[in-house]
């Protein structure tokens, strides 16, 4: 009987830690929302705006970063990614206008896409055996919950003894620490003959004319928008529309005595509840229809979202929205990644997931931006939550016609 390769590789482990840091760092930005805009007098919209670009250059960089990691390799990729990222933060530290953090964050957001998703999971994609991709994509990508678990409570805990300026610096050096593990990352290419005979052109082309990829590519888009928001908006969300917590309750008790706290914490409640659901729809990959999951998952998220907004903002609703939205947050990752993978191949993977990236980071754009000027318009944050209904109700209806069997296979049959 053959022996069963091993999920946990050294390969594995080195990216989770890669993400992990990467994603604490973004995931912790919407905390700062509050004490920048009160420090310089902006409106919400200016810092919103800023986060808003750091979402789109995130996406643009993806597939350049793909391209980059697949030409030079994925270490140098990596290394550069780390770099433009200590670089944003250290140069926002010392920003005092709206559009210095504007532009800088241009800086930032190509520095996540250069140490985030893209690159890392085609790195693993590459390593793991077939019967071990889709739990190991799901693995990674909770990792990147695991960072927003620490990324959002560590800010607002150390801005409470130091300015934000100190943590943004303090963030630049532990990117550059996350490099320390690229011994770790050796990623053969498990790729088809078929595969590495074929240009990047070539798959390219092929892609963009499968109405599949299309497919893929629109329904991604509500994710971002979704994930952009809620990371961007949410804590100062919690912090003004959610009711009071109540003296002598069960969060007051353990700590929890302020919304700005609340929403700090519900940041990292869905980071908690996204580990266990990431990987549990890497697991589910392997043994059920992909385009059907995410369907799901799109369903689940719309019904969560509207039943929040239309109840009462408590804590209670906030925690259990968090558990909820926590669930389903990353669950897309793995899926998509493994969609994308399984449907073109491992070669150019890097590459077609950044394309498809970039919608998922056009949609965190709009989600952060509309965030902004609708909260400075309307007060609050209501009409913009129900466009990320609407959007999310689209993306459970677009992954259905999605033909999922591999291109080759289809030309070979056709």
């Amino acid at each position: 009987m053959p022996q069963k390769s091993p999920v946990f590789t050294p390969v594995l482990i080195g990216s989770c830690v890669i993400i992990l840091l990467s994603f604490a760092i973004r995931g912790s930005f919407g905390v700062f929302q509050i004490p920048i805009a009160e420090e310089f007098g902006w409106p919400r919209a200016d810092f919103s705006l800023a986060i808003a670009i750091q979402n789109l250059a995130w996406g643009i960089g993806q597939p350049i970063f793909g391209a980059i990691a697949e030409r030079f390799g994925d270490r140098k990729a990596l290394i550069l990614g780390a770099l433009m990222y200590a670089l944003g933060l250290v140069l926002s530290a010392g920003a005092t206008l709206p559009i210095q953090h504007q532009l800088l964050e241009i800086l930032v957001g190509f520095g996540v896409a250069g140490t985030g998703l893209g690159v890392v999971l085609a790195i693993v994609g590459r390593a793991a055996s077939d019967e071990n991709r889709s739990i190991s994509l799901g693995i990674v990508s909770a990792a990147g919950s695991g960072g927003q678990i620490l990324g959002a409570p560590f800010a607002e805990y150390m801005m409470g003894f130091t300015s934000w300026q100190s943590v943004f610096v303090i963030f630049a050096v532990v990117i550059m620490l996350s490099l320390l593990v690229l011994p770790l990352l050796k990623s053969p290419p498990m790729a088809s003959k078929a595969e590495i005979e074929e240009s990047m052109g070539q798959i390219l082309t092929k892609a963009f004319r499968d109405p599949s990829f299309t497919l893929i590519f629109v329904g991604f888009f509500s994710c971002g928008y979704q994930l952009g928001f809620v990371t961007a908006h949410f804590p100062a969300l919690v912090t003004e529309m959610c009711g009071p917590i109540v003296p002598g309750s069960m969060l007051h008790n353990i700590g929890i005595t302020s919304t700005s706290t609340l929403g700090a914490i519900a940041i990292s409640l869905i980071g908690i509840a996204n580990v266990g659901g990431t990987i549990l729809a890497g697991w589910l990959g392997n043994r059920f229809p992909k385009k059907y999951l995410l369907a799901l998952i799109y369903l689940g998220r719309t019904i969560a979202a509207a039943m929040f907004i239309l109840l009462p903002i408590t804590p209670l609703t906030v925690v259990v929205f968090s558990v909820a939205m926590g669930s389903l947050w990353l669950a897309t990752v793995p899926l998509t990644s493994g969609l994308i993978a399984y449907l073109y191949g491992l070669r150019y993977m890097g590459t077609l997931y950044g394309i498809v990236f970039f919608s998922h980071q056009l949609g965190g754009f709009l989600g952060v931006l509309l965030g902004g000027w609708m909260y400075d318009i309307y007060g609050d944050y209501s009409a913009v939550w129900w466009i990320g209904v609407g959007v999310g109700a689209l993306s459970a209806i677009v992954h259905l016609p999605i033909n999922e069997k591999p291109l080759n296979d289809r030309a070979a049959a056709a």
